[in-house]
């Protein structure tokens, strides 16, 4: 049965006789479903790199924005794909999310067999790619409706964890696909490299022949059995998605709120990027909140017949508090995991990748290649992996502990850490012999990726428990849709910084961020006098 009338998991003897075995089923498919959207939103990080390798005519700038509008893109779905599940139910949304996928995966793969290819046609398929960003507002969101209170840190820390493992499947199987010939003939013809590349186990040398379009095919494999089984194997909860009107009629509702977002996304990408893209009126400040709040107002203004009157109804999780506190929590740990995971393979390619010596004639610094530079693509994957692997373990924990003394720990990890990576960076970054700082730097970085782990764990059990049933989807989707703007903040501040040869600022920056957290973690969460005591 797609549709489920009956839903009752707080209750143990539904639960154990019906509940466990449909949430289970949802969970395991929702799970390879949300890392297929994390490795399509994010692979652009790993094929601009291969495309530079591979002399497409494209300044490094150019082919930058093209990560920049697939983070930009995949936050800002995120907001509409929020209140997807309960105007479309959890198994038409899942199906149909997956499936679009399908899209900027062919597109990429044709548009990257031809170097003549436009940046264009490049940069409306990584705009397409924000699909896959948005698609884990709506799996966090109805994941959460399946399982009962009690196991709502393990549930969503399996299924946002593993997921999160797209990021490192995508650093993994993207440059082992692009060495071999995998779909033969119809893959298209190969190129050679013009500059040493590389994979997980080392360099790959200037002239080997490459199939840089397998970035794009290779994801046809899972998408296309995954999309089958979500149609088939998932469910819609009616208590939960009372007004779905049909699978064609909630496939209407996703592709319209879809569209709207996808508009002023556009229009804030061209008011933010520099010519000739854009216009390059705003900075990222000023973008950002503006796309925010414009995708929210035409949401509400935009929305039809009950569609109307149900988002008016979700956008009362804006008058607690209790959104906001966590709001910023989960950019704390959520949008640090999915920054860094944007800007580590950048930062080790420019501070590692360069020896930086200082000309006192000129007083400036020479920054030249480094004949002992680090291998991007051998490294970058590393920080990721924990991440993702241990974020079920933070939800477990929490399960246990309570949520908020696990957020509080990790806040003071990261305050540490972050500090401590800036000064090894400052270091780098005014060495002739960089690479003898790269085994503190990216031991550093691991243990940050590990304490975003544990809080993306511990930041979801809490807001499981404080909200009800029916507002929690929402919270949960709205809170991820903020923090994944971190994939666009995090590559633009690190970079700049980078530029201005002070990149231990923006650690010193984020490091001040993470300090704040602590503060209102405690304030709301932990001190005495809280309102929820450690949810």
């Amino acid at each position: 049965m797609t549709d489920i009338k009956n839903w009752d998991v707080e209750d143990t003897t539904f639960w154990e006789s019906t509940g466990k075995k449909i949430a289970n089923r949802n969970l395991w498919i929702s799970i390879p479903s949300l890392l297929m959207g994390f490795a399509i939103w994010l692979m652009w990080g790993i094929i601009t790199v291969q495309m530079s390798n591979l002399g497409f005519p494209f300044k490094d700038d150019e082919l930058f924005t093209l990560t920049a509008i697939a983070g930009l893109a995949g936050a800002t779905l995120r907001i509409p794909a929020s209140f997807f599940i309960r105007l479309a139910g959890g198994r038409n949304t899942i199906f149909l999310t997956t499936a679009l996928l399908m899209i900027p995966a062919i597109g990429t793969g044709f548009a990257l067999q031809n170097k003549e290819t436009p940046l264009l046609t490049f940069q409306i398929l990584a705009f397409l790619s924000g699909i896959g960003g948005g698609n884990f507002a709506c799996s966090m969101s109805n994941i959460s409706t399946f399982f009962p209170k009690r196991l709502q840190g393990t549930a969503l820390g399996l299924n946002a964890g593993l997921g999160n493992f797209g990021v490192t499947t995508m650093q993994i199987l993207i440059p082992l696909v692009m060495t071999m010939g995998v779909f033969g003939a119809l893959g298209g013809d190969s190129m050679p490299l013009m500059k040493d590349s590389g994979w997980i186990l080392g360099k790959i040398l200037a002239g080997t022949e490459t199939w840089v379009q397998n970035a794009g095919f290779v994801w046809l494999v899972f998408l296309i059995p995954l999309a089958f089984f979500g149609f088939f194997g998932m469910n819609n909860l009616l208590p939960i998605s009372p007004a779905i009107g049909g699978t064609l009629a909630a496939f209407v509702k996703i592709l319209w709120l879809y569209g709207l977002a996808f508009v002023t996304t556009a229009v804030g990408l061209y008011l933010y990027l520099p010519a000739p893209t854009g216009l390059g009126l705003l900075n990222m400040w000023v973008a950002l909140p503006l796309i925010i709040v414009a995708t929210l107002g035409i949401m509400k203004l935009a929305a039809f017949g009950e569609m109307k009157a149900n988002i008016s109804k979700q956008f009362a999780i804006f008058n607690n508090k209790h959104t906001w506190s966590m709001t910023v929590l989960y950019l704390l740990t959520f949008g640090s995991f999915i920054g860094f995971s944007m800007a580590l393979p950048l930062a080790i390619k420019v501070i590692f990748g360069n020896t930086h010596v200082f000309d006192a004639a000129t007083q400036a610094w020479v920054h030249a290649k480094n004949p002992n530079a680090i291998s991007v693509f051998t490294y970058a994957w590393i920080g990721p992996f924990v991440g993702a692997l241990i974020r079920p373990v933070g939800g477990w924990i929490s399960d246990k502990v309570g949520g908020s003394i696990v957020t509080q720990v990790i806040s003071v990890v990261m305050v540490g850490a972050s500090a401590y990576a800036g000064y090894i960076m400052m270091q780098a970054y005014q060495s002739a012999t960089p690479e003898i700082y790269f085994q503190p730097f990216l031991w550093t970085f691991v243990l940050l990726f590990a304490a975003t782990g544990l809080g993306n764990g511990s930041t979801f059990r809490t807001v499981g428990v404080i909200f009800d049933r029916l507002q929690a989807g929402p919270v949960l989707g709205w809170t991820s849709a903020v923090a994944a703007y971190g994939s666009f903040i995090a590559p633009v501040v690190i970079g700049a910084q980078v530029k201005a040869g002070t990149p231990e600022n923006a650690m010193y920056g984020f490091a001040i961020f993470y300090a704040l957290c602590l503060i209102l973690n405690w304030w709301f969460y932990l001190r005495s006098g809280s309102d929820i005591k450690n949810p």
